[in-house]
């Protein structure tokens, strides 16, 4: 015979036991949280993460730790996250290239660019910067333009490498400008820029963060940037696309987990995140470097990257550029 207790008995466990469940389950985050940077100390993306990891220490309660895995391009760190668990432990400051760029520009890769992670926020955007040595008369992309197809080979463009930002940035220009240059690969951003300041190279497509203290000196003259549009912190400098229409180049940052991370982590980090990049003492340090901060939803962020793949991939196989 029905007892009518017992739908009241078998609710009331019910509740007990949801609530010791509850009860029992630590809050996110208990122990410290690693953040994974691909590329070496000292970086603009290494100083940006130290930056993000200091403020997310405070509003989270945890240490997060900065840990350096550099090689490969920004493989070997990424595969870390890729690998981990998604238990929003390990985190991953990553890029357009390594996420964008590299599953096109390599044969083989240990990770999906997309797949294989959870887009939690961008970061910021990097302004990309068109410079040119002293020895160059153009005072503008027009000019430079014509100049190099009045003086066919007299100009040398750098780059950190085949396959890199600085070199697609180029090669997208030859393609517009309907021009040819002479590409002049080097083992990093650095030596790049000190041989355009040395009149070794003539043309160079950097990041801010490596060329705005020489265009400051004196040392490079800026031509443009290469943004879809103009700069907020260089409301002044016009765009190659105002010359050469549909020509865009953006370089920009992200934070990344594995794949498969449940929402409610996203969504907690992701709202941390976005409240570190606004703090005004990071802002100052952005701008200081030419890193302009912005703000997403995950949503956003992961319409950004599947965009930029699909983009970025298509061209890197129509020109048939290859990653060293």
């Amino acid at each position: 015979m029905f007892n009518p207790n017992r739908r009241h008995i078998l609710a009331t466990a019910l509740l007990a036991a949801a609530g010791a469940a509850s009860a029992a389950a630590p809050a996110y985050p208990e122990r410290p949280i690693t953040l994974i940077v691909p590329w070496a100390p000292g970086g603009s993306t290494d100083i940006l993460a130290r930056a993000l990891a200091e403020q997310i220490t405070k509003s989270l309660g945890q240490p997060v730790i900065v840990d350096n895995r550099a090689g490969a391009s920004g493989n070997i760190g990424s595969n870390f996250v890729a690998k981990a668990k998604p238990d929003g432990y390990t985190l991953l400051v990553g890029s357009m290239s390594t996420h964008a760029m590299n599953p096109a520009l390599m044969d083989s890769m240990p990770f999906k660019g997309v797949e294989d992670f959870t887009p939690i926020a961008q970061l910021a955007n990097v302004i990309n910067t068109m410079v040119v040595s002293n020895s160059v008369p153009a005072k503008n992309v027009k000019e430079l333009i014509a100049y190099a197809k009045a003086n066919p080979g007299a100009l040398n463009y750098a780059s950190a490498g085949a396959g890199s930002t600085n070199h697609l940035s180029a090669v997208l220009f030859e393609k517009a400008a309907g021009i040819k240059m002479v590409h002049v690969p080097y083992k990093g951003g650095a030596p790049a820029v000190l041989d355009t300041v040395a009149d070794q190279t003539q043309v160079l497509f950097s990041a801010g963060t490596q060329t705005l203290p020489h265009i400051k000196a004196g040392k490079l003259r800026l031509l443009a940037v290469t943004e879809a549009k103009r700069s907020a912190l260089l409301p002044d400098v016009p765009t190659v696309g105002e010359t050469l229409p549909g020509y865009e180049m953006s370089v920009w940052y992200g934070l990344f987990g594995p794949a498969h991370m449940p929402k409610d982590l996203v969504d907690k980090l992701n709202a941390a995140a976005n409240a570190a990049m606004a703090d005004p003492q990071i802002k100052a340090r952005m701008d200081n470097i030419g890193v302009e901060i912005t703000k997403t939803t995950p949503a956003q962020f992961a319409t950004i990257l599947k965009n930029d793949a699909d983009r970025y991939g298509k061209i890197i196989r129509e020109l048939g550029i290859k990653g060293e």
